[in-house]
Parts: structure tokens; sequence; C-alpha cells
């Protein structure tokens, strides 16, 4: 399970009572969770006006910075294209992996200057995060155009025989090049109409070089054939053609424009292997860098929310539980039970539950502070 509950309650006399009180309901009797202290430093109070404004700010800001996460991880999967097993390998928060950072959570002290007002806190993580999605809107930008062009390129090469690029087929000397009269055609012929090729090419228009046909390729449902005739036929062979079900290609020999496609292919294939490792190292700098802000943020949702929930002064405990997934619904149902006293009104009150006339936002609302934390990033499982 990579979901976790972010939740915090007061501080009875003191918060390891607390903490003590939630591992006797949730461990020591029934193991119905994993859970650890989430240690949220001592951060500005402010006045009450501004801790209810960023309230609603920072609920914002998490939507935001969950999605740039999101994108991060999604495109180094995309990027990481034959290798999807190592997506998981690449996706750290300062080093370690995900739920190891997020157990063992401890305030970046350096990033986030706890001297600084929770304000100024939340939009040091705001630019911050701002800055990373438009440089992977930008980086993206420019890898998938490359890879598109690759692509294209690629395609042009591979495919049926009526669409496909025929420069890595042909030879010079397949053709009749530099003649003032004649000219030679590629034409695709289905495997079903080779013996009506051989018996009707020479007399599909006047002027077909007799015996001149030559199978230069096949692929698994046709065959292009070389054909030479006079250059004032083409027009009307190549209608005869069409009604037989033969198809001409429209194809000149040219050196030059073979070689600089070959040579552009080579180039944009150098060019991307050249950019995959810089543009990797980048993803996973910047997938770090959100996560943990994304991280702080929560902290800053706990901290702000238990305040105007609790009051002052400060004095509530965060816990981080890790829930069993067959027993979620029991862990909800211990919390309750543990924490109803905090607010009377609040019956377990769910989003998925449909009561009309009643708009939560799409947020659950308990008794406790309560945040989720969802660990899973992307949308195929790895």
């Amino acid at each position: 399970m990579t979901e976790f509950w972010l939740i915090s309650a007061p501080g009875e006399k003191t918060c390891q009572q607390t903490w003590d009180k939630l591992m006797v309901a949730t461990t020591r009797t029934n193991n119905i969770s994993v859970n650890n202290k989430f240690n949220i430093p001592d951060l500005k109070v402010g006045t009450l006006d501004v801790l209810v404004g960023l309230s609603d700010e920072l609920a914002k800001l998490d939507t935001f910075v969950e999605s740039v996460v999101k994108k991060v991880a999604q495109y180094m999967a995309d990027v990481l294209e034959d290798s999807r097993d190592k997506v998981q390998e690449n996706l750290l928060a300062n080093g370690v992996d995900l739920v190891t950072y997020i157990t063992r959570f401890q305030w970046d002290m350096a990033k986030y200057p706890i001297k600084q007002s929770l304000k100024n806190i939340s939009e040091i993580i705001s630019k911050q995060a701002t800055q990373i999605d438009n440089d992977l809107k930008a980086r993206a930008s420019a890898y998938n155009n490359l890879k598109g062009n690759l692509q294209n390129l690629e395609r042009k090469n591979a495919g049926s025989l009526l669409t496909r690029s025929l420069a890595d087929i042909v030879k010079k000397e397949d053709f009749v090049l530099d003649s003032e009269y004649l000219i030679t055609m590629l034409v695709v012929v289905p495997k079903t109409g080779y013996t009506d090729w051989q018996k009707t090419y020479e007399t599909l228009a006047e002027m077909v070089v007799p015996r001149s046909t030559k199978l230069l390729f096949e692929d698994h449902d046709s065959g292009l054939f070389s054909v030479t005739l006079f250059r004032k036929a083409i027009d009307d062979f190549k209608h005869k053609a069409r009604e037989n079900k033969f198809t001409v290609r429209d194809f000149q020999y040219n050196e030059e424009e073979m070689k600089a496609d070959k040579e552009e292919m080579t180039r944009l294939s150098t060019d991307k292997k050249k950019q995959f490792g810089p543009l990797v190292r980048w993803l996973k700098v910047n997938f770090s860098e959100a996560f943990i802000a994304w991280i702080h943020i929560k902290a800053l949702r706990v901290f702000v929310e238990s305040v105007l929930r609790y009051g002052l002064p400060v004095n509530f405990q965060a816990m981080l539980l890790q829930p069993n997934k067959k027993n979620m619904k029991k862990l909800r149902e211990v919390l309750y039970d543990l924490y109803k006293h905090l607010d009377s009104s609040a019956a377990i009150i769910d989003a998925s539950m449909d009561i009309p006339g009643l708009n939560l936002s799409q947020q659950e609302y308990y008794p406790y502070v309560y945040y989720k934390i969802d660990c899973n990033l992307l949308d195929f499982k790895v």
C-alpha cells in the first residue's frame, strides 16, 4: 500500500500521550496500520485571519504541486520507454524511496526557513513548483519534437510498399537514368496479381519496353516491380495500371535526396541519444524537488488546520498512518472512536457518500485533521 493518512490530534497532557493512545488503538491489539510520528517544527503562527486565508491557498497549492509531481513522474515513464521497471528506481526524494522519505520526514530548514512567515514559505514552494512546471513543458516539447520527427522518418521506412519510402530498397542500377526519352517506373503489384502483371504490363500503354520488368522487393502482401517505358506514355500507363489494380509509385531516383534523408535520420537519432541522459537527470532531480515541496505543503496544511481547529498555544501531535488495505474501514472506525469527542457534529462523513444538499467540495471531513498522501504517482503499475 502506498497510501498514507496524515492526521493530527491535540496533545493530551503531553503530545507523547496522544501518540501512545493512537499506537495502542491501532497496533498493539489489532495491527490495522503502521504508524510514524510526523515531525513539524515550531512554525510562525501569525494571525487568525492570515491562517484562514492560507488554509484555502494551501489547498489549491497542494493540488497544483501534486499535479507537477505526477507530470514529472509520468514524463519520466514516457522517456524511459523501454525500461519502465527502472522508473521507480529514479523516482526518489533526497536519494531515498518515497515511503522512506515520508515516514522519516524532516523539515528542510535550508530550503524553507522557519523564521519566515507561513505565507512566505508557501510562496517559496509555489514559485519553485511553477518553475519546475514551466521547465518541464519546455524540455518535454523539445524532446517530443525530436522524438516525433525521428518516428516519422522511421515510419516512412517501414510499413506497406504502397506508402513506405523506397529509398533503402532500390539501387541505381534498377533505373534508366539521364535519358531524354526513357523512364523507369516503380509499380506495386499484389502477390495474387503477379501472373496478370507479367502477362499485361507490356500492353498497358504504347511504348513500354518489352521484357523490362524486374521484381525488386517483396513484403508480406505485394511486390515492387520496375518497368521502363517512353516518357510520353507515362499518363496512359498510370491510368491503365490503376484500372488493373496495379499502383504506380511516384518515385524519382535522386541520390542527393536519399543521402540527405539518411543523414537526417542519423542526426536525429544522435540528438535523441545526446538529450536522453541530461533529460533523465533533470527529471530525477526535479521530481525529488517537487515531491519534497509537496510533502512540506502537507506539513504546512496540518499545522495551519490544527491551529485553526485546536486553538493556541500550539499543542498537537501529527501522525502518519500507513493503513493495512484490508482494514481501512476498521481504521476509520477506530480513529472515530478515539477522536469523536473533538467535534460532536462530525459523524463520519465521506465524500463518496451522496447526501442531498451537502456539498463538501469533494473533501472528506473527520473530527481530526486528515490529509491523504498517495505515493502511487503513475498510471501504470510498475
